[in-house]
């Protein structure tokens, strides 16, 4: 670093520092202005958002939020990442994700890839009399391979590790993953599988082959049944811990066990989060490491797949925005290897443009970006370093918790794991369902004109474990009953928006309003602003709708809506809705706002319209 020589010029030397406290003075100050008394402390408690675990986003940090030592790249405890090197040959590799089970077909999309710019395979559920038809033409020396073959992954790395033989490519030059994950699979299926297999794969691997991994520590089960980052934190370790009890029980040393592992974590679109929960994982590991007695082994082999939870299936192409958040904040937060799910994903089997968006997320971010040739791009933030840390603590404290229940298997099995996931997703539901947690494109500005994203359907996902979620999932039941209206009647539900007084009085709520039953798939009518009630009953007939939202302003609706309403109801108006905060209106049946249940308004109002 070049140091400069004292010129006797300091910037603002004329001016006092400012304090903290001053700082909530002025918040305070502006709060005030919106009828909200609070001082001090409790000003900057009232900007900050919460987040799950028991965590919140504060709306300022600074050098006094306290934080531990994050070390250096590629030392304990590994926060600033698992290597110390950067420049151009750092970043990450580019694994793209497989999961069409024809042989033929996986091998013509995995050689596209190859060829234009993925750097490593990741087969789903491919069996293992396909795996030499899926990987012909590979250059099994270059590019790494990582299984998912689930029950069946002995089989699948036996059928590896002789067509690397076959091809003449030696140990040495042999990389990737065999995905051996007895408990992730028993997440998945709640079907126990033997765990010797994976063992002696370790010690096959350990002996003869440095560059590939055995064992696959997924944390997706528990991300996709609804888990928060904490919690995902929480069972990955756990689940790495019991795999490193068997790995040297059966006969492997602490650090062969600790080089057997390779771990699998979602990235979304909350891209701090994601970011501190790559740092706070390879945090929490070399604890684990350092506990166990080999603390220079503790690096955590980190895999990034871009969240399924996050991916909606109405307006698909919002999930391109979606991924490229989550790719850039897996690259940031230090991920070894990354995939980024086609935009498709929910929809099928991706296409080939799909595909093609899906890898060039990664090879924009590296190529044009240069997001790779930066170490530890977060580091020294105060917010990332004390978010880090917070994580760190709440993913530590489940953790224990699941040691307490007797390690990761009886967590599963007693219930204590998926009752725990449960009891946050339905947090999550809830905030999903009064839209606090916006989806565009689902819940916020719905699109019911838009051209349906067909694709051919992947192989059905593994069940009977821990159920898998979606985002949009309420919503999508919802539409999916619009859907279905229209193909039997030839028209949608609708909605009139009775929309009364001036543009500037009625537009914003009625655009609200429009927006929240859309999500539901009810069709909003909007007539020109109407004038008085027999004007609003006569355009209510001629709408074709069954229900009517009043739009407007407080003023006109002491004025106005108590006579609308009526009119609205004589005319036929199964139920009248009113866009504002609940009052005892006459003649206005229920009320729409921001922050009321989207999903229980718009249910029972498809109910009512006889909407199956």
């Amino acid at each position: 670093m070049t140091v400069l020589p004292d010129d006797g010029l300091s910037l603002a030397a004329e001016f006092p520092d400012a304090t903290h406290e001053q700082w909530q003075a002025l918040v305070s100050g502006v709060l005030r202005k919106s009828g909200k008394e609070f001082s001090g402390t409790a000003a900057e408690d009232a900007l900050s958002t919460a987040l799950e675990d028991g965590l919140s986003t504060r709306p300022l940090y600074t050098s006094h939020d306290p934080a531990p030592d994050t070390g250096h790249p590629g030392f304990a405890p590994y926060v600033r990442g698992g290597r110390p090197q950067g420049g151009a040959a750092a970043g990450w590799d580019v694994r793209q994700r497989h999961a069409d089970a024809d042989p033929a077909r996986a091998n013509e999309a995995v050689l596209a890839d190859l060829e234009n710019g993925t750097t490593s395979v990741w087969l789903t559920g491919m069996p293992a009399s396909g795996l030499a038809r899926a990987l012909d033409g590979v250059y099994l020396d270059l590019a790494p391979v990582a299984l998912d073959a689930g029950a069946g992954y002995a089989g699948a790395a036996a059928e590896l590790l002789r067509l690397y033989a076959e091809r003449g490519v030696t140990g040495e030059q042999a990389a990737g993953t065999l995905g051996a994950d007895p408990l992730g699979h028993e997440a998945r299926t709640g079907e126990e599988l033997d765990a010797a297999p994976a063992a002696a794969l370790a010690a096959r691997c350990a002996r003869d082959y440095p560059g590939i991994r055995a064992l696959a520590v997924d944390a997706l089960p528990y991300h996709e049944a609804g888990a928060s980052a904490a919690e995902e934190l929480g069972c990955s370790l756990a689940t790495g811990l019991a795999y490193l009890r068997q790995l040297t029980a059966a006969g492997l040393d602490l650090r062969q066990a600790l080089g057997q592992l390779e771990f699998r974590y979602a990235a979304t679109a909350d891209q701090f989060l994601t970011i501190a929960k790559l740092r706070a994982a390879r945090r929490l590991w070399a604890r684990i490491a350092e506990v166990c007695g080999a603390p220079a082994d503790g690096a955590q082999r980190q895999h990034a797949v871009t969240s399924s939870v996050m991916m909606t299936r109405r307006d698909p192409w919002v999930n391109m925005l979606r991924t490229t958040v989550a790719t850039l904040a897996a690259g940031v937060g230090g991920a070894d290897s990354v995939t980024v799910l086609p935009f498709d994903e929910a929809l099928g089997l991706p296409d080939a443009f799909a595909r093609r968006i899906a890898r060039n997320t990664s090879t924009i971010l590296l190529e044009e970006s240069h997001l790779g040739q930066v170490i530890d791009p977060a580091g020294g933030s105060w917010y990332v370093e004390r978010l880090t840390d917070e994580l760190a603590h709440a993913a530590w404290e489940f953790f224990q918790e699941i040691e307490r229940e007797g390690g990761q298997a009886s967590a599963l099995r007693s219930g204590f794991v998926p009752d725990r996931l449960a009891a946050t997703w339905a947090a999550r539901s809830a905030k999903l369902a009064t839209r606090r947690e916006p989806v565009t494109g689902v819940s916020e500005f719905p699109h019911l004109a838009e051209k349906p994203v067909l694709r051919e359907p992947a192989p059905a996902p593994l069940t009977g474990g821990l159920p898998r979620v979606r985002r949009d999932e309420q919503y999508e039941a919802l539409r999916a009953r619009s859907d279905a209206h229209l193909d039997t009647t030839g028209a949608r539900p609708k909605v009139f928006i009775a929309a009364l007084g001036s543009a500037a009085a009625h537009t914003a709520r009625a655009t609200f309003a429009a927006n929240l039953f859309q999500a539901g798939g009810i069709e909003a009518v909007h007539d020109p602003v109407s004038v008085d009630a027999d004007t609003v009953a006569e355009a209510f007939k001629a709408g074709g709708a069954g229900v009517a939202c009043l739009c407007s302003s407080d003023a006109l609706y002491e004025e106005q809506a108590e006579a609308v309403a009526k009119a609205l109801q004589a005319a036929g108006a199964q139920r009248v809705f009113l866009a504002g905060k609940p009052a005892e209106r006459p003649g206005v049946d229920a009320y729409v706002h921001a922050g009321c249940d989207a999903v229980t308004v718009l249910t029972s109002t498809l109910d009512r319209m006889g909407v199956a």
